[in-house]
């Protein structure tokens, strides 16, 4: 399955955090991510992330094409909703993607677990039979 990763400047230790404690079932899976939010997932957890642009630079553009194309199975976008900063990319338009083609997504640690958990049982094995 691919699975997207976007972070807030706030919640990029976070996600490293996330992705060192579900790298054994991260690493079956591609991975890809906006470019710092990669370059952190890679260096703490040693395993491979396709890189978009930064994602004030185009890289949610990027994955939210991805997501357009059904080639996107599952989004974690840890964001920071109490201190939003201008160049960080905006929830909404990656949220309207994932409704729009059925692609689940978290936007907080405690749904990312759920989604992670629920890609190691085989929950989301549906998303093979619509891609």
């Amino acid at each position: 399955m691919n699975i997207g990763f976007i972070a807030h400047d706030a919640k990029k230790i976070l996600m490293q955090n996330f992705c060192i404690a579900y790298r054994g079932i991260l690493c079956k899976h591609s991975l890809y991510a906006t470019a710092t939010t990669g370059r952190l997932i890679e260096e703490a957890t040693n395993l491979q992330v396709h890189k978009f642009l930064a994602g004030h630079l185009g890289g949610v553009q990027q994955l939210g094409s991805q997501l357009e194309h059904n080639e996107m199975d599952m989004l974690i976008f840890l964001q920071d909703p109490l201190n939003p900063k201008d160049h960080e990319p905006n929830i909404f338009n990656i949220a309207k993607l994932c409704d729009t083609h059925n692609v689940p997504y978290a936007t907080n640690l405690a749904t990312a677990e759920l989604l992670v958990k629920a890609l190691e049982r085989g929950d989301l094995d549906w998303r093979n039979l619509i891609r």
